[in-house]
C-alpha cells in the first residue's frame, strides 16, 4: 500500500510543472519519521532543498543557525507542541510557518493563524494544496525580503551624514521628538536637507508604516493647492471631471510634509489652520467634513517671523506648526562635515554606476573646504559626482579647482 502511494505521488509530480521556487530551503518538523519521509519525497522530488527536525527543540536550533524559505510544522508533538514552536520560530525568524495535523479541527486552524501562521493543512495533505500553500508562502516570504531590502535601501539614500555638533544636536531633537504627534517646523536654506530632517521625524515614529506625502507648495500654482491638499468633487471646476482625494486624506495615518510652507497663498493657509484646529477637512467643492489623522511637518527657507510682519504668513498657523524648531545649518557652517559626505555620495554614485568608489586625496578635500557653497548639501553632491566623472583615478586639488566651479 505505501510503495502504491508513492507511485502515485511521482505520477501526480511528472505531470505537474516544474517548480519555479527550485532549490528554495524548507524545514519539516514532526515526530512522526514515515511523514517526514514522505513529505521529503515529494519536496525533493520539486527540487526542494529539504531538512528535517524530529521535534521542536532541534528545529528551533537548527533555525538558530541556518536560513529556511518555509517551515512545515506538526502541532502535536511531544516535548513542545506545534503552536508552542510557532511563537519561538517568530521570535527567531520571519519566516513563514505552515502548520500541518492529523487532529486538526476549525478552532485548531483558527488559532494558529491568529498565532501568526502563515496557513493550516490537515493530515494527509491534499498535493495540490500543499503545493500551492508552499508557493504562496514562498512568494509572501520573498515580498517581505524585497521589502525589508528596500527599506533599507531608502533609509541609506536618506541618511543623515556628519558628526558636526549641530548635527549631532539635530540626529539628537530627531530621537526625542519622533515618537511624539508634536509638529515640527524646519527651518534652513534651500539644499541644506530639510527633506532628510522631515523623512526621518515619520521613520522613527509610530506612523512609519504608513505613507509619508510631500508637498512643494512652491512648485504647485496658488489656485491648485487646495485641490492638491484637501481634494475636490467632480464638477467643482472646470477640469474637475473626477472626484479626487487630497494630501491631507491619502497621509491619514501617517506624516504629511509641507515644503516651502512659506509660498503658501493665505487662503490655503487658513484651511491648513482649520485642519490643525479641527483634524478635519473639506474637499473642494464639497460640503461633507472628512475626519484625518495626519502628523503635520513642514519646512520653509523663509525667515516665517519677516514673512509675518509682511502679512504674508499667519502668525497663528505658525504657532501651530512650530510646536518644535528644527533649524539646519548651512554647510558653510559644518566644514568639519565635508569628508564624511563626500565619502557617502563618492560611495552612492559608486553603487549607481556598479564601479569602485574613487577616492579623494586630502588636498582635494581641504581644497573643497574652502569653497562656498551656496546650493549646500546639494550643491555638494553634483560636485562630486563631477569630479567622479571627470577626474582620472583620484580626485586631486587640481582635478577641484578645475572642475568644481566650471562657469568661473
Amino acid at each position: 500500500m505505501k510503495n502504491q502511494s508513492t507511485q502515485k505521488l511521482k505520477y501526480f509530480f511528472v505531470i505537474s510543472q516544474q517548480s519555479i521556487f527550485s532549490m528554495s530551503s524548507i524545514l519539516i518538523i514532526d515526530d512522526e519519521q514515515p511523514i517526514r519521509k514522505t513529505l521529503r519525497e515529494i519536496l525533493e522530488y520539486e527540487k526542494f532543498k529539504v531538512v528535517e527536525a524530529e521535534n521542536g527543540l532541534a528545529a528551533l536550533e537548527l533555525i538558530k543557525t541556518n536560513k529556511f524559505d518555509v517551515v512545515l510544522c506538526d502541532i502535536k508533538m511531544p516535548q513542545m507542541d506545534g503552536l508552542e514552536v510557532l511563537e519561538k520560530i517568530q521570535e527567531l525568524s520571519d519566516v513563514p510557518v505552515v502548520m500541518i495535523s492529523g487532529h486538526g479541527n476549525i478552532d485548531t486552524a483558527v488559532e494558529a493563524i491568529k498565532r501568526g501562521a502563515f496557513d493550516y493543512i490537515s493530515k494527509p495533505p491534499d498535493l495540490n494544496r500543499l503545493l500551492v500553500t508552499i508557493r504562496n508562502a514562498l512568494d509572501r516570504h520573498s515580498l517581505v525580503t524585497e521589502t525589508r531590502k528596500l527599506k533599507q535601501k531608502i533609509s541609506k539614500t536618506y541618511e543623515i551624514v556628519g558628526e558636526s555638533p549641530a548635527i549631532m544636536q539635530i540626529k539628537e531633537m530627531i530621537e526625542r521628538v519622533a515618537p511624539t504627534n508634536a509638529r515640527v517646523l524646519i527651518t534652513g536654506e534651500n539644499g541644506t536637507g530639510k527633506e532628510l530632517v522631515a523623512r526621518w521625524l515619520h521613520e522613527l515614529s509610530a506612523r512609519a508604516g504608513n505613507s509619508f506625502i510631500e508637498v512643494n507648495c512652491a512648485a504647485i500654482p496658488g489656485e491648485l493647492i487646495e485641490s492638491q491638499l484637501f481634494g475636490h468633487e467632480k464638477g467643482s471646476f472646470t477640469s474637475a471631471i473626477k472626484q479626487r482625494k487630497g494630501d491631507f486624506e491619502l497621509a491619514s495615518g501617517g506624516t504629511l510634509f509641507l515644503d516651502e510652507i512659506g509660498d503658501m497663498s493665505l487662503s490655503a493657509q487658513a484651511k491648513v489652520l482649520r485642519a490643525l484646529q479641527e483634524n478635519k477637512i473639506t474637499r473642494v467643492g464639497g460640503e461633507k467634513e472628512i475626519p484625518v489623522d495626519v502628523r503635520v511637518v513642514a519646512a520653509t527657507n523663509k525667515n516665517v517671523k519677516d514673512e509675518i510682519a509682511k502679512n504674508n504668513f499667519r502668525e497663528d498657523l505658525y504657532h501651530r506648526l512650530s510646536v518644535i524648531i528644527i533649524h539646519v545649518p548651512p554647510l558653510r557652517e559644518r566644514l568639519e562635515d565635508i569628508p564624511l559626505l563626500v565619502e557617502h555620495f563618492a560611495q552612492e554614485i559608486a553603487i549607481s554606476q556598479g564601479k569602485a568608489a574613487k577616492m579623494f586625496s586630502p588636498k582635494a578635500i581641504e581644497e573643497l573646504k574652502k569653497l562656498q557653497w551656496t546650493g549646500n548639501i546639494r550643491e555638494l553632491r553634483n560636485v562630486v559626482e563631477r569630479l567622479i566623472i571627470l577626474s582620472g583615478n583620484e580626485v586631486s586639488d587640481k582635478d577641484v579647482k578645475l572642475f568644481a566651479r566650471p562657469l568661473a
